[in-house]
C-alpha cells in the first residue's frame, strides 16, 4: 500500500539529530547515499513526528541556518532545540545553533560566544542535560599541535601532512550554558573513560551515563569497539566505572542508550566489534548492576517491500547510527539509521519509527490503545471530548503502523 499525499514521512537517513519533548520527535539533518556518494539532507527543514498519532509533518526553517551535516549532537533545553558540532562539507565544526520550538516560524540562531573557550571541532559526540546546561562528552575531531595538553584526553588517529593538524578521539567534558552563551571545562575526578566516538549516553537525575563506542588502544594502536559503562556525577564531576554482573552486550559503536526509568537504561543496536550490524535490545538495572536482554517485536518486522518481493527471508532489522528518544510512558522511539555496515555498503538507510515498550503501560494508556486498535468496534464519537481526541490520535497511530507494514 502506498502512502497518500496527506501522510508525508521523513526521508530515510543516518547520522541525523533527533530530540523529543513529550509531544513530538524532532528530526533534523543526516545524510543518505546517492549513486555511492554521501549526500547531506536539506538543512532548511525539520520533521515532526507526533508521538501519539504516529503522523509526520515537515516544517520549513529560516534564520541563521546551520550547514547541512551529520554527526551533530542535539537536545532540547527550555523549549529550544540546540545542536552542536557535526561534520559538513568543510569537515568537523564546533558551532552552536538553536531554534525555539514554540515559535510559529522556526528560525535558527547561531550562538555568539560570550565567555569561555570553544571546544575543538568534532562530530559523533554525545551530551547530557542538567540544570538547564548541556554537558558534552567525547567525539572525533581535529586539533592543532599547539592545542595538545594531555595525551590521555586526545588519542591521535592521523595527522595532516600539510599543517600541524591532528585528527583523533577525545574524552573531554565541556559544559555550555545556553542562557549566558558561555563555555566552561570542568575538572573531573576519578578514572575517566578512554577517548571515544560513536558512543551512546543518557541522563538520569544528576548522573550522566556513557556506554561503548569506538576507541583506539594506546598500547596496541588498534581500533576496537567497547561495551564499558561509565557514570559522571554532574554535581561533583566524578567519574565511576560501572561493572555489571552476568551476561552483557558485546562491544559496539553507533548504538543508542535511553533512560526509561529512574533506575534503568535501554540499549539498542549498533555495530559490533566484528563489524556486524546489531538488532538486540538490553535493559541495564542501575540498582542490581545487571544487564537483561529483551525480546522485542521490531526484530520480526520485514525490512521493506522490496526485500519481500525479492524473497529475502531475513526479517531482523539491525540499526546503527540511528537515534532513540524517550516517548510517552517510557516508550523509546528509534528513528532512521542504517541496517548495513555503512563504512562499506552505505546503502541501507531507514526511515521508519520503531516503538519499544520498555515498561508496563498505565491503565489509561492500555484502555486507549485497546479501543484505538479496534476502532471499528466502538462508538468513539460518544466518548468525552478529551478521551475522544486521545483515542482518535491513537487510532491514527495504529492505522499508520498497519499501512507501513503493508507497504
Amino acid at each position: 500500500m502506498e502512502r497518500s499525499e496527506e501522510q508525508p514521512v521523513a526521508r530515510e537517513r543516518s547520522g541525523h539529530t533527533a530530540a523529543a519533548d513529550g509531544q513530538y520527535l524532532y528530526v533534523w539533518g543526516g545524510y543518505v547515499s546517492v549513486a555511492d556518494h554521501e549526500v547531506f539532507l536539506p538543512n532548511d527543514e525539520i520533521w515532526l513526528y507526533d508521538l501519539e498519532s504516529g503522523l509526520w509533518e515537515r516544517r520549513d526553517m529560516f534564520g541563521e541556518i546551520p550547514p547541512a551535516m551529520s554527526g551533530s549532537c542535539g537536545c532540547i533545553v527550555n523549549e529550544e532545540l540546540i545542536i552542536f558540532g557535526g561534520c559538513c562539507d568543510d569537515g568537523q565544526t564546533n558551532e552552536h545553533f538553536s531554534v525555539s520550538l514554540q515559535e510559529e516560524k522556526l528560525s535558527w540562531r547561531k550562538a555568539r560566544l560570550r565567555s569561555g573557550s570553544l571546544p575543538s571541532p568534532r562530530d559523533k559526540l554525545s551530551c547530557w542535560v542538567h540544570n538547564g546546561r548541556i554537558i558534552y562528552f567525547g567525539g572525533y575531531g581535529h586539533k592543532l599541535l599547539s592545542e595538545f595538553n594531555d595525551p590521555n584526553r586526545f588519542i591521535v588517529d592521523e595527522a595532516s601532512w600539510a599543517e600541524d593538524i591532528f585528527w583523533g578521539w577525545n574524552n573531554e567534558v565541556h559544559e555550555f550554558d545556553p542562557k549566558r552563551s558561555s563555555w566552561t571545562e570542568p575538572q573531573t575526578f576519578g578514572r575517566a573513560p578512554a577517548p571515544r566516538a560513536a558512543h551512546a549516553s543518557a541522563t538520569i537525575g544528576s548522573k550522566g551515563y556513557v556506554c561503548g563506542g569506538r576507541i583506539k588502544c594506546l598500547l596496541s594502536a588498534q581500533e576496537t569497539r567497547t561495551n564499558d559503562l561509565f557514570c559522571l556525577d554532574l554535581n561533583s564531576w566524578t567519574w565511576t566505572e560501572i561493572v555489571g554482573f552476568g551476561s552483557a552486550p558485546v562491544g559496539r559503536s553507533w548504538h543508542t542508550l535511553t533512560a526509561v526509568s529512574d533506575s534503568s537504561l535501554f540499549l539498542f543496536g549498533g555495530l559490533s566489534v566484528d563489524c556486524r550490524p546489531m538488532s538486540d535490545g538490553w535493559i541495564f538495572n542501575l540498582e542490581t548492576k545487571g544487564w537483561t536482554k529483551i525480546e522485542h517485536q521490531n526484530k520480526d518486522k520485514p525490512r521493506s517491500a522490496k526485500t519481500r518481493r525479492n524473497g529475502d527471508k531475513q526479517n531482523k532489522i539491525p540499526r546503527l547510527w540511528h537515534t532513540a528518544c524517550q516517548g510517552r510512558d517510557s516508550d523509546v522511539i528509534v528513528f532512521g539509521g542504517s541496517h548495513d555496515y555503512i563504512l562499506l555498503v552505505d546503502k541501507g538507510h531507514c526511515n521508519d519509527a520503531l516503538v519499544f515498550q520498555t515498561q508496563p503501560l498505565p491503565l489509561t494508556r492500555l484502555c486507549q490503545d485497546f479501543i484505538a486498535s479496534r476502532a471499528s468496534s466502538f462508538q468513539i464519537l460518544g466518548l468525552p471530548p478529551k478521551l475522544r481526541n486521545a483515542v482518535q490520535k491513537r487510532t491514527s497511530f495504529f492505522r499508520t503502523s498497519r499501512n507501513s507494514q503493508n507497504m
